[in-house]
């Protein structure tokens, strides 16, 4: 075959076309396959670790977040929060949260990383019911001289700030702690403190 008639321009753009589009097309291609190595919303739920902003949280509210299906409260205490558990270390049935589930550096009285911040399953350990948030001396305190805290109408199981469980109530144990840890002032982790200060 003779090449001296052959257009090289010509070749060499659709040499350069080719490339374009097999290029693109790779890259294309390649989307779903990165796309699944991320996980999915379904494996979140199950037990993936959450990451949560809690930098607009203001001292006395509370939010609440999903970790394997659960719902997880995060409350920021005020002094007179953390004051009120102190006070109440005689009415609570594991004030040191001995006998309750939660990871060790939360086996204490605030039950917590850093004392101003709660960080706990909400769901009763009677039978799975989810507790109101009540603020002291509420319209809805469940009982005279309430210092806040967390009330289950379902069978009247009480929790204080801490989530420690009051002597005489249904629920055997205090509110279980997930595994968490703060990986900037305003943002934590739920489900993971691996490597936590």
């Amino acid at each position: 075959m003779d090449n001296s008639n052959v257009d090289k321009g010509r070749r060499r753009f659709l040499t350069a076309a080719a490339t374009v589009v097999g290029g693109a097309g790779a890259a294309a291609g390649a989307v779903p396959f990165i796309a699944t190595m991320t996980p999915s919303e379904k494996t979140k739920a199950i037990g993936a670790p959450v990451e949560v902003d809690i930098s607009k949280l203001q001292p006395g509210e509370r939010m609440i977040e999903k970790w394997q299906g659960k719902p997880v409260w995060i409350l920021r205490r005020t002094q007179e929060m953390l004051d009120d558990i102190a006070s109440q270390n005689e009415a609570v049935s594991d004030p040191a949260s001995e006998a309750s589930s939660q990871p060790e550096y939360a086996t204490n009285e605030f039950r917590a990383r850093e004392d101003e911040y709660l960080v706990v399953i909400g769901i009763c350990t009677h039978l799975g019911c989810s507790p109101s948030f009540v603020l002291k001396d509420g319209d809805n305190s469940p009982v005279v001289d309430w210092k806040g805290g967390f009330f289950c109408p379902c069978h009247g199981s009480r929790f204080d700030l801490a989530g420690r469980v009051f002597k005489g109530v249904p629920a055997p144990t205090n509110l279980v702690i997930p595994p968490y840890k703060f990986i900037s002032p305003g943002q934590l982790v739920i489900g993971d403190d691996s490597e936590a200060a």
